[in-house]
């Protein structure tokens, strides 16, 4: 059996703590950070499933930090939505106001492995994405997408001092970064489109990158790559 890695968070500076992405490109398992406070941390991204979220709340007992209180989406693809339903029912799930009819959307699906395969064989373009959510969702009986229960629109300063801010972006049209103790957590703001709606010219919006860059923040953590410090990022590592 293949071990995942980060079966531990890893604490990278300040507040700021991660639980590693998996390098295995099909498993598609993105990093997903804690931002501890002793008023209740602040979650960025779910986990793309009740499992994974399921790790990440064992590793966060584990390095004694404090419980979520906030789950910040930084957009609404499943990657990064699709464990919340694994958190508890008091953690106030935040996301920019266009993620709302988006993940209304997606949770008006019937999603099963039936669904996934017939959806597939429609869309052959689908299946890197489709198969990899065949492997995070073992078990659909208790899965649900869980909306929102706070939106906002340009920023918002969570209570703990995390700052949220709304990016966009050609991936996706609700993407914001998340920003504390001299780190910008970046989701996938700065990817092309998802697979399936990528067009050939399609590639990393630079344009995006350097307005980051510019604000110099000492790392920079994207959710599918190793962290990068900000001389790192700046000669392209």
């Amino acid at each position: 059996m293949r071990t995942i890695v980060g079966q531990v968070l890893e604490h990278l500076t300040g507040r700021v703590w991660l639980y590693p992405h998996d390098p295995d490109p099909d498993a598609v398992r993105p990093s997903v950070a804690v931002i501890a406070d002793d008023r209740g941390s602040v979650l960025i991204d779910a986990g793309n499933s009740p499992e994974h979220a399921r790790d990440i709340q064992s590793a966060i007992a584990t390095a004694g930090l404090p419980a979520p209180k906030w789950l910040v989406y930084t957009h609404h693809h499943w990657d990064h939505t699709w464990g919340a339903c694994a958190w508890p029912g008091d953690v106030t799930v935040v996301a920019h106001a266009a993620s709302v009819e988006l993940l209304r959307a997606e949770a008006d699906r019937p999603w099963s492995h039936r669904y996934l395969y017939d959806q597939v064989k429609a869309n052959p373009k689908l299946a890197p994405s489709f198969r990899a959510r065949a492997l995070a969702v073992p078990d659909w009986a208790d899965f649900r997408i869980v909306l929102p229960h706070q939106t906002f629109d340009d920023t918002l300063t969570l209570p703990t001092g995390v700052v949220l801010r709304h990016v966009g972006g050609n991936h996706a049209p609700d993407s914001l970064v998340a920003i504390d103790s001299g780190v910008m957590l970046l989701g996938d703001a700065f990817y092309p489109p998802p697979f399936h709606l990528r067009a050939p010219d399609d590639t990393l919006d630079y344009a995006m990158v350097k307005q980051f860059l510019s604000e110099r923040h000492s790392y920079y953590v994207d959710a599918h790559s190793p962290p990068r410090t900000l001389s790192a990022a700046l000669m392209g590592q």
